[in-house]
């Protein structure tokens, strides 16, 4: 889809649908409504008279054409309550407005420029606001389906989206806009193919074939490191989630070197389980279902690499991605078996379902041993997280209120919610091993803080930020701009993360 900038009257810009927005509560629509109310003769108004719209927050209402408007069709989407109004409520209107739009079966549409003016949003947040919600709302993932099977209303594709303002040094930052937007959501709308490809097509290997795909397109340099490498690097905690696979691991380090001249390196490390059965502390059948999307955090770091290069910050950032299925068989890693990560640290295996922070210990080792700093981990970890949190926010947790700080506000900007979580000390004697340096689960109580403490450890006291994704990674039905499946959560963030920190 090709989306450009436009500065024009919008009722006479020509198109087959054009979507146009209402604050919740108004009852006479101004500005480029308005304008389009009044080249209707009044007929969004007469809609809000008859009680058949109220601006309710995604809600959307098509009126034909004609009278003095060049559109074929108008689509009037809700915006919700004014106060509440911001950049993310601009991509759920995006999104909605152009969900109807697919569902009428038009190719070109036209938008208001949503979020300017009254909306609070200068015209350049408000241009990659729409465009972000756009591409996200279109998602589909349906390649496996045969053409029987697909949803008949997207078979037709939208191939231009014109945002349209009425004055030129807006459209050139609208242009601005939309280039950031579109860069933001392809790359979590690849996230989030990664995410929803079956567990038999998206193994180790063939993730690491994608991210080396990815890389090679944007001249980044990719290095995958083999099962015999891994042994090499006496890398023992991911060696042992491996162990009752069939499927080698492998070992992903992509590198983005946006100021060649600094020595200082930041670490995005993602966790890449690409089918958590739980090994021998087995998942009961239901709760394996979305198992394959145990990689989101491997997603999130890759197709955030792929965003970074596009965007060309002055920075230097490694993704790290250790990738793995975690599976039981007669090899498997046991309950109470001992193992060494690769700073020689032993770790007690009291569960073998709690393998993310296993893998990304050796992961988080890897980058203290090359020197970067900050490290940020995005991992689908703990279902206390969920339990928690819900799938509204991820949980956020560092022990560095300046890097936390900087991930808020980066998750804030990308609309990408997190909570911060406590990390206080008396937390770690849950932890603590009677026989190892620590074990890998603690009690029932906090396990979102312990899981996040276990990966702290091994960070020797480097910057750190952990993002617990587990309930926002994958949704289990159609929320706002996402459809079932993969989110492609924390690419965004990660993205506005990397810019913030490029400006020092």
């Amino acid at each position: 889809m090709k989306i450009k900038a436009v500065a024009g009257d919008i009722a006479g810009h020509k198109c087959e649908a054009l979507i146009v927005n209402l604050f919740e509560g108004v009852k006479k629509p101004g500005g480029a409504t308005g304008a389009v109310d009044s080249a209707l003769g009044g007929a969004i108004s007469k809609l809000i008279a008859r009680g058949e719209f109220s601006g309710r927050k995604g809600e959307t209402a098509a009126l034909p054409g004609g009278g003095k408007l060049a559109a074929g069709r108008v689509i009037v989407v809700g915006l919700g309550k004014k106060e509440k109004f911001d950049a993310e409520a601009a991509r759920a209107a995006a999104a909605a407005g152009m969900v109807r739009a697919r569902s009428m079966k038009v190719r070109g549409v036209g938008a208001a420029l949503t979020g300017a003016g009254s909306g609070g949003l200068d015209p350049e947040t408000a241009a990659c606001s729409f465009a972000e919600g756009a591409i996200l709302g279109l998602y589909k993932f349906d390649k496996y389906k045969t053409k029987d099977a697909k949803d008949k209303t997207s078979e037709v594709g939208i191939s231009e989206l014109a945002i349209v303002t009425n004055d030129a040094a807006a459209a050139r930052a609208a242009g601005k806009g939309i280039k950031l937007g579109e860069i933001l959501a392809n790359a979590a709308n690849a996230a989030r193919d990664l995410v929803n490809e079956p567990p038999n097509v998206l193994n180790p290997a063939e993730l690491a074939s994608r991210a080396r795909a990815m890389a090679r397109k944007r001249g980044l340099k990719t290095t995958v490191f083999g099962k015999k490498d891994i042994e090499r690097m006496k890398m023992g905690a991911l060696l042992a989630v491996n162990q009752g696979s069939v499927n080698p691991p492998a070992f992903i380090v992509i590198e983005y070197k946006g100021d060649p001249k600094s020595k200082k390196t930041a670490a995005f490390v993602g966790k890449g389980i690409t089918f958590d059965s739980g090994g021998l502390s087995l998942k009961p059948p239901n709760s394996m279902e979305d198992m394959k999307s145990d990689m989101s955090g491997a997603a999130a770091a890759i197709e955030a690499m792929d965003a970074i290069s596009q965007l060309a910050p002055k920075i230097n950032i490694t993704a790290i991605i250790p990738a793995t299925e975690n599976m039981p068989d007669g090899g498997a890693v046991r309950v109470g078996d001992i193992v060494r990560a690769m700073n020689g640290r032993a770790i007690e295996i009291l569960n073998t379902d709690a393998e993310g922070r296993l893998i990304l210990a050796d992961a988080i080792c890897y980058a203290v041993s090359k020197g970067m700093s900050p490290i940020v981990d995005l991992a689908t970890l703990t279902g206390a997280c969920v339990v928690a949190l819900g799938s509204v926010r991820a949980g956020l947790f560092s022990t560095d209120d300046k890097l936390a700080a900087k991930v808020e506000a980066a998750a804030e900007l990308a609309g990408e919610r997190v909570w911060r979580m406590p990390t206080d000390d008396d937390y770690k004697e849950f932890i603590k091993s009677d026989i190892a340096d620590i074990k890998n689960v603690g009690n029932r109580y906090a396990g979102a803080t312990t899981g996040s403490l276990f990966l702290e450890y091994f960070t020797d006291g480097t910057p750190w930020a952990h993002l617990d994704i587990a309930g926002t990674a994958y949704m289990d039905k159609k929320t706002g701009y996402y459809v079932k499946g993969g989110t492609g959560t924390g690419v965004r963030t990660l993205v506005r993360l990397a810019l913030d920190m490029a400006r020092g």
